[in-house]
């Protein structure tokens, strides 16, 4: 891609042909900066991009929001049962603040040399291994989080379809079969929506996927208020009467701050829930008048919106099961509960609506690298997204437990997405001259990809314990 500044002609700005200390007009830009056309009494200005962007500033929340939200949402009540309320909401605003200042660091970098993906910071930084290095982190991390999103659907889709047509959990029709019903909805809904051209497009998807989420949270706080009697099925049936009613047990008790062995292993996933970091730059291109600072206001309106998300669904579904909070909320719902049947239905309609948006970065990596000075080409458009959403089945339909394969990429990739990666490329990219290396902007960068580390090695060796002791924590993005 080339980029262009128009003053009296056109000069070819392409990152591969400008020299290393050559620039002087592109570090000179402010916040306020464009990054696409725009045309001011007459005259056409830098120009970054090969499209015009037409997405509005709220469809492109809708979509940062949608990326940001995850199945890990599920998981937070228990993360708080084993932090805490106290600890977790400190935590929770630590990871939301750092996840911010990442995309501050991200948009910056895009903001010096004028381009708009991922996998070429990553070649302007460190040349063709870091593209590289890049590509292959977003690829791994999205593969894994579409993995996750889909073995909801092969667990969770039969459930739904016996509750609604009350059949016995023992039916084996084939229409109740998880391992058909992801290839169903991969072929007749997933697969529609990547084939759009631009991610612009799935803001309404977005929207609707993030109304579906919404209602879950108002369930959750509605069973906190309206408890039913056991014997109505309130509850899963695996829950112990006693340990739910008895106010005297310690487990149905709220704790405000509390360390124990499955703390350390709650950390990790609260880290992964604001993981977005590979749609940043694509909604930034397609952006309606975009600036760094308008797209850092989608960002952090997107961040807030789903850090009160989040609390409010980690605070009423651990203050309606206290200690007894399994790692996936909804394992704790009545599977004959009306109400909680059709949340489940809206769960399982955000995640597929969530594939689609996650697969556009690992699309762009993949043309990154096999295409990059290619124009746009529907064979390829479709054959890439065709090729993933079949190995991703495939993993999905063989794999008995996702979770475990992926847990160990998920310890590497989301650190080096939202730490590591956007810190190391700012340090380099950004020039000493404009930054020196002992300035306040560039010591902070190197405490954040100080910090990407260590939390890597936590993940790691959490994941290693796990393993070797056999103990069960929970996960996804």
């Amino acid at each position: 891609m080339e980029l262009q500044k128009a003053s009296n002609g056109h000069h070819d700005l392409s990152p591969d042909k400008i020299p290393e200390n050559g620039f002087d007009a592109l570090e000179n830009m402010t916040d306020g900066d464009i990054f696409l056309p725009n045309k001011s009494n007459g005259n056409t200005e830098t120009q970054f991009t090969d499209f015009e962007g037409k997405t509005s500033f709220g469809m492109s929340i809708f979509n940062l929001s949608n990326a940001i939200m995850g199945s890990g949402i599920l998981g937070l009540a228990y993360a708080m049962a084993n932090t805490g309320i106290i600890l977790f909401v400190f935590l929770l605003i630590c990871i939301a603040i750092l996840s911010a200042y990442s995309i501050h660091l991200l948009l910056k970098s895009a903001g010096v040399v004028g381009i708009r993906a991922y996998e070429q910071l990553g070649n302007h930084a460190f040349g063709r291994p870091g593209k590289i290095l890049a590509a292959c982190i977003i690829t791994l991390h999205n593969i894994g989080a579409m993995s996750s999103y889909l073995f909801i659907v092969k667990i969770e889709l039969p459930h739904i379809i016996q509750g609604l047509l009350e059949m016995p959990d023992s039916s084996d029709y084939w229409f109740v079969d998880g391992r058909y019903l992801i290839i169903i909805v991969s072929v007749f809904a997933i697969l529609p929506l990547t084939l759009m051209k631009r991610l612009g497009y799935l803001g309404y998807t977005s929207g609707f996927s993030l109304g579906c989420m919404v209602f879950f949270l108002i369930s959750v706080i509605y069973k906190k208020f309206v408890k039913e009697y056991p014997d109505e099925h309130s509850y899963n049936e695996t829950v112990p009467t006693e340990s739910i009613y008895n106010s005297a047990n310690d487990m149905s008790e709220a704790k405000f701050i509390t360390i124990n062995p499955e703390t350390a292993f709650t950390i990790p996933i609260m880290a992964f829930a604001f993981v977005c970091h590979p749609e940043v730059l694509p909604i930034y291109t397609e952006l309606k008048n975009p600036s760094k600072k308008r797209m850092q206001n989608v960002a952090n309106i997107s961040i807030l919106a789903m850090f009160v998300m989040y609390l409010l669904t980690a605070t009423f579904g651990y203050l309606t099961f206290y200690g007894n909070v399994k790692p996936e909320l909804l394992e704790m719902y009545s599977k004959k509960d009306t109400l909680m049947l059709c949340v489940r239905l809206a769960v399982l309609i955000a995640v597929t609506l969530t594939v689609p948006v996650v697969l556009f970065p690992i699309r762009r990596a993949v043309l990154q690298l096999l295409f990059p000075d290619k124009p746009f080409h529907w064979v390829h458009h479709i054959s890439i997204a065709v090729c993933l959403l079949f190995l991703v089945n495939l993993l999905v339909i063989f794999v008995p437990n996702i979770r475990d394969i992926f847990g160990f990429i998920g310890a590497t990739s989301a650190p080096s997405l939202i730490f590591i990666l956007p810190g190391i490329f700012y340090i380099r990219i950004v020039s000493e001259e404009q930054e020196p290396l002992k300035s306040r902007p560039k010591i902070q960068a190197i405490a954040f990809v100080t910090l990407g580390f260590i939390f890597m090695i936590m993940s790691i060796t959490f994941i290693i314990v796990e393993w070797v002791t056999g103990k069960k924590t929970s996960g996804g993005h």
